[in-house]
């Protein structure tokens, strides 16, 4: 009788709809996964130990340090501040650092100890979409390193922040032009397959643009802050009427196939998210411009040109904002009245609303607008208090090994115990 084969000898292909992803399920798989690019001599031992988390430790996760992030922002920046409130931020601010920090390390040892998996997550939308998830979590550490470290250590902390901003820009243009092409070549997808997942590699450049106008109002250079401003118009550009695109066929799913299911409902708040960003950093380069471009003589022929980027700033950022209400309206609408067990997706609250809440402080200080002022404070305070409920399931469903399910080993171990099954049908006697 022959030896019986293990898993890591040969497997079928798999079908595509039997793989899922953790925390990113909300896109269904398109493209099947060939298991001979994913082989390990220790196949079974991945099921075991710290091997059991890295190998299970999806790109989704960087969604946490997008909500840990955003949420110190907004108690640095709110409305009504307290001394207390700086204290927190930075309290939050250095956890997002560690988590930031780990996620990177762990990812790192899953992409090289782990032979392919990083070219399969790349042909599989449902994980190629989340890796925009990183530059946008590594992009609040650098407007927190704005707020909080330039003005206690001064200029080189400045140049420091402008350094990593450029690193930032590099991930999130490759994730805002890659991935959707990535998406484009894979076969079979349809109408009802588009998600809001989709936005995050495009809101990764939107992010920069945002972070790059923070950089730029501390630069000691004014030519290296106008560089700065350009490259975030730009940024802004190729990222804000992408994700408009993306609401239109998110829509148009809509409308033929209904909302999204239970479990993935929350994800309908990632659609305010662009919204959000842009308006908040199309405010934010036109303040900027408004104070360089003037003093620089940018533009000779125009002496008005920042005054003019300012006053479209605002007029732009009102139109987003509007359109943000909208989407909210609808994730609203989408979520109430469910039950929807906890799920990394829940992170789809956070980020989302904090930089529509962003986007509404920010008017509240240029108009000025009472009504705004109370607006960014309210969403402020919800947004706090759904980060830490957020964070207490994640915590809590970390510790119970429910988020550290197998993404596509899960269903390899069921296609490898087939195989098992069938050699041994063959060679047993008849």
């Amino acid at each position: 009788m022959s030896s019986i084969p293990t898993p890591s000898d040969h497997l079928p292909d798999l079908d595509s709809s039997e793989v899922t992803y953790p925390g990113s399920d909300i896109a269904v798989p398109a493209a099947p996964t060939n298991p001979e690019e994913l082989k390990h001599d220790k196949y079974r031992e991945d099921r075991r130990g710290w091997r059991r988390i890295v190998v299970n430790f999806t790109p989704s996760w960087f969604a946490v340090t997008m909500g840990t992030g955003i949420t110190s922002v907004l108690l640095h920046n709110l409305p009504y501040h307290g001394r207390w409130l700086f204290y927190v931020s930075c309290i939050i601010f250095c956890l997002n650092i560690v988590l930031f920090t780990l996620f990177s390390c762990i990812s790192i040892i899953r992409y090289t100890y782990f032979k392919g998996i990083w070219y399969s997550a790349l042909r599989h939308p449902a994980q190629a979409v989340f890796l925009g998830t990183i530059p946008v979590g590594f992009a609040t550490i650098i407007n927190m390193i704005v707020f909080v470290c330039v003005p206690a250590w001064g200029d080189w902390a400045a140049n420091f922040a402008w350094a990593l901003w450029w690193v930032d820009v590099v991930m999130a243009t490759a994730c805002s032009l890659y991935i959707p092409h990535c998406i484009m070549r894979t076969e079979g997808i349809t109408l009802d397959q588009v998600n809001p997942s989709w936005l995050f590699p495009v809101i990764a450049d939107i992010v920069a643009s945002t972070s790059g106008a923070i950089v730029a109002n501390v630069l000691p250079n004014d030519q290296h802050a106008i560089w700065t401003v350009i490259t975030s118009y730009i940024l802004w550009g190729t990222s804000v009427p992408m994700a408009i695109v993306i609401l239109a066929m998110y829509y148009h799913r809509l409308m033929i196939h209904d909302i999204l299911p239970g479990q993935v409902a929350v994800a309908s708040f990632i659609a305010i998210g662009p919204l959000g960003m842009g308006a908040a950093a199309i405010q934010l380069l036109g303040q900027v411009s408004l104070k360089l471009f003037a003093r620089n003589d940018f533009i000779p022929k125009a002496p008005i040109a920042g005054q003019f980027f300012y006053l479209t700033g605002i007029l732009t950022a009102l139109i987003l904002w509007g359109f943000a209400v909208v989407w909210l309206f609808f994730a609203l609408a989408t979520i109430i009245r469910r039950r929807i067990t906890f799920n990394l997706t829940w992170w789809a609250f956070t980020f989302p609303l904090g930089v529509f809440t962003v986007a509404t402080t920010t008017l509240a200080q240029e108009l000025p607008s009472k009504f705004f002022k109370v607006l960014g404070t309210i969403f402020s305070v919800a947004e706090f208090l759904l980060w830490v409920m957020v964070a207490c399931g994640t915590i809590k469903a970390s510790l119970n090994g429910q988020l550290f399910q197998p993404p596509p080993l899960e269903a390899w171990e069921k296609k490898a115990k087939e195989v098992e099954e069938t050699e041994k049908t063959k060679d047993s006697p008849v």
